[in-house]
């Protein structure tokens, strides 16, 4: 029975067509059929009615279709494109050039707060300008690179910074555990950026070279006892900006804060008692000041009293000699328990100190009642 092959093959008289030992099958693929066309190859059972059949691959179109990265995919698969604009125009030119003009305005414009600065420099090296508060306009990024430092802010530096000892000789050749606070902030910011390689480590051991010498010039009693703290301090504020100056570190010493001195570990206990022997002497001393205070008040109070006296005596001489030796009676006789009067028919002694403290004695209270029996 003639019938059309399912995989491509023309229709036979029931000869199996396009197999591999078929006499009447399709001739290979390259070869001209006897009709002049070009052998296809074996049709798709699968595609709908009419279509072509599909011819093998040569070749030619495998390496025609394949890439550097790998074989290219086939128009089957969607493909990413970006959407047209008006007329067909491709909008990617556009958003290249919204994105560089973008880039351009963040990284040429800048806005200085009023409590900063900022540093231009050329490829993040060399010095170009300094940026005052307000808006500033500067080349892109990576031509001109911006850095904004708060040149106002009172920063602080800690030393020693940790619990441990700081152990600094003081004049009288002791020793005092002693650490403090420096308070600075920056006053040329191109000299702090530029000038030194670490500002805060200079300001450190600035600080500590002019804390050494000024302590030096102190006794160990002023520096504990804090009278000499204050000369301490304005003494390494003014030495140390005098040495950044001289540096050109471009920095503002603000002021010096002790915030402990101590004794070292080792002999704090003997401090500790020397500390109470000498509050000890200072209380005795100030004891001894108050004495001689109220003595030399009282003295002079006497003498004046003795002058009244004398221009008193000077006027009536009797009258006052009278009235001293009654009042002179009178403060001796008042300490005695004994009355003395000088008349005829009067007793002698009379013990009136002893009448009066008797009248003056508490009169004892009753004892209570006791209650009778049987109630």
């Amino acid at each position: 029975m003639a019938g059309k092959s399912p995989w491509g093959g023309k229709p036979t008289g029931g000869k199996p067509t396009g197999g591999s030992g078929g006499d009447g099958g399709d001739a290979p693929d390259g070869d001209p059929a006897p009709g002049g066309d070009p052998a296809r190859g074996p049709r798709n059972p699968w595609l709908p009615g009419g279509e072509e059949p599909r011819r093998s691959a040569s070749i030619e179109d495998i390496f025609k279709h394949r890439g550097p990265e790998g074989p290219r995919r086939g128009g089957g698969g969607p493909r990413f494109r970006l959407p047209e604009g008006p007329g067909g125009r491709n909008w990617f030119p556009l958003a290249i050039a919204a994105i560089a003009a973008l880039w351009l305005f963040v990284t040429s414009v800048h806005q200085v707060a009023p409590r900063e600065q900022g540093i231009v420099t050329w490829l993040g090296g060399k010095y170009s300008q300094t940026l005052s508060p307000g808006l500033n306009f500067t080349l892109p990024w990576p031509l001109q690179v911006v850095e904004i430092e708060n040149v106002s802010q009172i920063r602080s530096e800690s030393i020693p910074g940790t619990n441990e000892e700081k152990l600094i000789l003081t004049g009288d050749q002791n020793l005092v555990d002693l650490s403090y606070l420096i308070r600075w902030n920056i006053k040329d910011l191109k000299q702090f950026k530029f000038q030194l390689a670490d500002p805060e480590e200079t300001i450190r051991e600035v600080a500590e070279a002019a804390m050494r010498a000024s302590v030096a010039e102190q006794e160990l009693d002023s520096v504990l006892s804090g009278e000499g703290r204050a000369e301490i301090e304005e003494r390494v504020r003014t030495r140390m900006q005098s040495i950044l100056d001289a540096y050109r570190a471009g920095v503002a010493v603000q002021g010096i804060e002790i915030e402990k001195t101590d004794p070292p570990t080792e002999v704090v206990e003997a401090f500790k008692d020397v500390s109470a022997a000498q509050q000890d002497a200072e209380t005795a001393v100030n004891s001894a000041r108050a004495y001689a205070q109220r003595m030399l008040a009282r003295a002079q109070g006497d003498a004046a009293a003795f002058d009244k006296i004398y221009e008193e005596y000077r006027l009536a001489p009797e009258v006052t000699r009278r009235r001293l030796y009654y009042e002179t009676m009178e403060s001796v006789l008042a300490k005695t328990d004994k009355t003395i009067i000088e008349s005829d028919g009067v007793t002698p002694y009379l013990p009136l100190p002893e009448v009066r403290r008797r009248a003056q004695a508490p009169v004892p209270a009753p004892p209570p009642a006791s209650a009778p029996e049987g109630q």
